[in-house]
């Protein structure tokens, strides 16, 4: 079973953002895109796992350009950013009903300490970014000779 941090900020966010649709609902549909929520709603879908050699992080980033995708490292944190542009083909008033997100996000990840941010690469294909993290090499353990 796995720990997740408790993250009050998350959780404020969420109850806001679960009142405003209710409201929406209730009073007018389909109307309304709050900006700064928007930064909040969309999350790209992640998988992280482990192969011999490498921990892999597989992110959906479907409709996003290779240019608008960004991956930084800095103190073991892997952080991944990008922006997904508004379809500006349609005027916003003829949708009937309009679900895909648009806009910034943002996810973080917490590296193993050994890890040489040299040594991270990334590939994107058919909307799939994979980032491949190569594991630390293990240390021998050292014989100690007692005289």
């Amino acid at each position: 079973m796995e720990l997740i941090r408790w993250n009050p900020m998350r959780e404020m966010f969420n109850f806001r953002r679960q009142m405003n649709h209710w409201f929406d609902d209730a009073f007018s549909p389909m109307v309304g895109d709050d900006a700064k929520l928007s930064l909040w709603d969309w999350h790209p879908v992640v998988d992280v796992y482990d192969n011999d050699e490498n921990i892999v992080i597989k992110a959906e980033l479907p409709g996003i350009d290779k240019k608008d995708i960004n991956i930084d490292v800095k103190d073991n944190v892997l952080t991944l950013k990008g922006e997904r542009s508004y379809d500006n083909e349609v005027k916003k008033d003829k949708y009937y009903r309009r679900e895909r997100s648009f806009g910034r996000f943002e996810r973080a990840f917490q590296l193993p300490v050994d890890v040489d941010p040299e040594k991270i690469s990334a590939d994107y294909k058919d909307g799939i970014l994979k980032i491949n993290i190569p594991k630390p090499e293990v240390q021998k353990p050292k014989q100690i000779t007692v005289h």
